[in-house]
């Protein structure tokens, strides 16, 4: 990711600055001036700093425009809310400049509160959201989610992971095997009924305020298989669920979306089908990421999340007899490899 100059930094904080000044109610004496304090960015281009004018404190999103547009967010923003889903209140946005003014959440997460221990109900009633996000109103703002991308999806694991940082090349054996994976796990996706989905549900994109939980992140939301944002609540890349729980919230998924009419006439073995193989998907997807974010944008903090991701991959292809290679090559080669990685 190419970085700003010390000049184009600094005309980025005047910008910003005056981005500011032209929306939040400041005066000229010293104590009302604007404090500005960076928050940790997510595993993206956009950045957020927390604003303090006068013992009132906002969110700014900062997107530099060569880098991607704050439109989706803003346009999805008030979609997601009609949905009966709680967002970010937004209270001002350039789209030219790419700054979006945001209510402030605070800074707990889901994954900060079930860090030390699991709370079934927060999942229970984030479930309960399923039915919601996936009855979102269609927008021109969500990009299409067809097999041509998620299979170039699923090749971020192949570039970035294999390739990129394992320099590892596959046999024409294994070549065959994972071409004929990623088109199986595209048609499958596409198989199962398409919804809006929003992506990354996962606990680093539910904040708590003041009790409630809101939902961030959604400006990638498009219309895809059904499960696979209960794929991404309840395999989550960053916590594991307890097996037992797990089982439950799974079963509680399908049913939730069973009466919503969203899944009428499938049975519950063919979600848990559709579930395994949307997570296949996903969590290769993931772990290249992971790998990308590091080479290509200097952020080795995912690194630790490549094996815990790559556990669920090896389970489910374990779970399987047309996955058991998937499940072998990666606990017997590729796994091993990464270790070697990470402790060097």
């Amino acid at each position: 990711m190419t970085r700003l100059s010390s000049e184009e930094t600094a005309q980025r904080n005047q910008d910003r600055m005056q981005f500011i000044k032209q929306y939040l109610p400041l005066r000229e004496s010293a104590h009302d001036l604007p404090t500005i304090e960076a928050i940790t960015g997510d595993a993206s281009f956009r950045l957020y700093f927390r604003i303090t004018v006068a013992q009132e404190r906002y969110v700014l999103m900062d997107v530099t425009p060569d880098k991607g547009s704050v439109q989706p967010f803003v346009k999805l923003n008030e979609n997601f809310k009609n949905s009966g889903l709680a967002v970010p209140e937004i209270h001002a946005f350039d789209s030219q400049q790419g700054f979006v003014l945001l209510e402030d959440l605070g800074s707990t997460h889901l994954a900060d509160l079930i860090e030390t221990q699991f709370d079934e109900h927060k999942y229970r009633e984030l479930i309960s959201w399923l039915p919601k996000i996936a009855g979102v109103e269609k927008s021109p703002w969500m990009n299409p989610y067809d097999a041509e991308f998620i299979q170039q999806e699923t090749n971020i694991f192949r570039q970035w992971l294999l390739e990129s940082w394992l320099d590892v090349s596959l046999s024409e054996e294994t070549n065959a095997r994972w071409v004929e994976l990623n088109m199986l796990l595209a048609e499958q996706m596409l198989s199962q009924p398409q919804v809006v989905m929003h992506r990354d549900f996962h606990s680093r994109n539910v904040m708590y305020c003041q009790g409630e939980g809101r939902l961030i992140d959604y400006q990638d939301a498009v219309l895809g298989p059904v499960c696979y944002d209960a794929v991404s609540l309840l395999k989550d890349c960053y916590i594991k669920l307890p097996h037992a729980e797990f089982v439950a919230l799974r079963k509680e998924s399908y049913q939730r979306l069973k009466h919503a009419n969203l899944i009428e006439n499938m049975a519950y073995e063919q979600y848990v089908y559709y579930f395994d193989l949307t997570g296949l998907q996903r969590h290769l997807k993931a772990a290249g990421i992971f790998v990308r974010l590091y080479l290509r944008d200097g952020k080795p903090g995912y690194l630790q999340n490549i094996i815990p991701t790559l556990q669920y991959v090896v389970e489910v292809g374990n779970s399987y007899k047309d996955f058991q290679w998937l499940a072998t090559w990666l606990q017997s080669e590729i796994i091993p490899m990464i270790q070697v990685k990470l402790q060097s």
